[in-house]
């Protein structure tokens, strides 16, 4: 029975860590989720309220599974583990039967589950954790109550940090199918077998003779008798689900050359993109380095565009009013907030290749660009914050040891 309580506790500590951090490390991610769900339920008014929920849902669920995996505090945290099952368990339940938004959302976007699936995911993790509810008192630590209490604290202050950083930058981690390294058109692309959604088309024609209206299907339709049909409409109805490709909605519409994505993909040269999804709430105190950074490319010869979901009218508002020196093409604002989350940011392409990607107060300095070739600068910026985030991870790893280190003192000295 101690194995079993143990490993329920093991998994739902793991489980709650992950979600936890997945979501902290991408809180625009979560904010942008909390709002299709207040919207989808006629809950906008609870908008302005999205990113709060995003750093503190994030938060609360790595503390819980920190104590849990850790056997920190559990006789109280068993509480919100219970909690926060015993809210989410309906809430996807409802969510499954309406499907109000496709992806919970309860891992990011490292993990994408159907609303299906995280209802039955959850009614798992909720037996688990009545289980570790109704044998809390029999956890015990082996550090002072007060050692738990500073290690939780620790926990959520690193956790915080982590965030908050995402949150004034760019996520640590990148799951998303436009992550530095990934190239788009291989990512718009049906995998070699894969087989794509599968759709019945009914078409409907009037009998000029009688005037009646029948339905047909492709194979049989009177395309070619013109004398005695005419074609009234057309609808279609998905049969059978197939793949779906990680993007596949992409779609960049000049103001005058029409649609250029496939010319964007498809250029050897480099092409840097500045990506604003609303113009009237990005921040225009970072469009001074980004207007340099236009200047740096036209020297170049690089492609440069900005990519908005605004209107018209907000765009020649915004270009006159902030000297911008380039031109805005129109995208799908669901695909502009996946592409990167900060408003403005910048997205560097070759070859339709990601090189790199920097929010808006990390544009570079044109003398670091100028120094260099664009290729390597990227490259050689990727390596550095690699290195630090290694860095990190053992500082992390230490910190986990010393917390494990206790224990097996205290088992030695019984």
């Amino acid at each position: 029975m101690k194995l079993v309580k143990n490993l329920c506790r093991i998994i739902v500590g793991i489980v709650f860590i992950y979600s936890g951090f997945v979501k902290g490390i991408d809180p625009l991610g979560s904010d942008y989720k909390f709002t299709d769900y207040f919207n989808a339920f006629g809950m906008s008014w609870m908008n302005a309220t999205t990113l709060f929920f995003s750093f503190a849902l994030s938060l609360a669920e790595f503390l819980i599974g920190i104590a849990l995996l850790f056997n920190l505090w559990i006789s109280r945290l068993a509480w919100g583990a219970l909690l926060f099952m015993a809210f989410f368990t309906p809430l996807t339940l409802v969510l499954a039967l309406t499907n109000p938004v496709s992806d919970c959302g309860c891992f990011g976007d490292a993990m994408i589950l159907t609303n299906w699936q995280t209802f039955w995911k959850n009614i798992i993790l909720l037996l688990m954790t009545i289980m570790i509810f109704v044998y809390r008192k029999e956890f015990k630590s082996q550090l002072a109550p007060f050692g738990q209490f500073s290690y939780l604290v620790l926990a959520g202050i690193g956790m915080l940090c982590i965030s908050i950083y995402s949150y004034r930058h760019l996520p640590l981690l990148d799951f998303r199918p436009y992550a530095v390294g990934k190239n788009i058109a291989e990512g718009m692309q049906l995998p070699e077998g894969a087989e794509p959604d599968q759709y019945e088309v009914t078409l409907k024609y009037k009998n000029k003779q009688t005037g009646e209206i029948q339905s047909f299907t492709e194979e049989n339709y009177p395309w070619q008798d013109t004398l005695n049909w005419e074609y009234e409409s057309s609808s279609e109805h998905l049969v059978k689900k197939g793949y779906v490709t990680p993007i596949h909605d992409l779609v960049i519409e000049h103001p005058t050359l029409g649609n250029i994505t496939e010319e964007i993909l498809e250029d050897n040269n480099h092409t840097i993109l500045a990506v604003a999804y609303n113009l009237g709430k990005s921040d225009a105190k970072y469009q001074t380095a980004i207007n340099r950074l236009a200047d740096y490319a036209r020297e170049k010869g690089f492609r440069f565009y900005g990519l908005t979901a605004s209107s018209e009218q907000d765009i020649e508002a915004y270009k006159k009013r902030n000297h911008v020196p380039y031109e805005f093409c129109t995208v799908d604002e669901i695909q502009l907030k996946t592409m990167i989350r900060s408003n403005p940011g910048v997205i560097v392409l070759r070859g339709g290749t990601i090189l790199d990607k920097w929010a808006g107060k990390d544009v570079p300095d044109m003398k670091e660009l100028q120094a260099t070739d664009l290729t390597a600068y990227c490259i050689h910026s990727r390596v550095q914050m690699q290195r630090i985030y290694l860095v990190y991870s053992i500082i992390l790893l230490f910190f986990v040891a010393y917390l494990l280190f206790p224990r097996r003192k205290g088992k030695r000295n019984n």
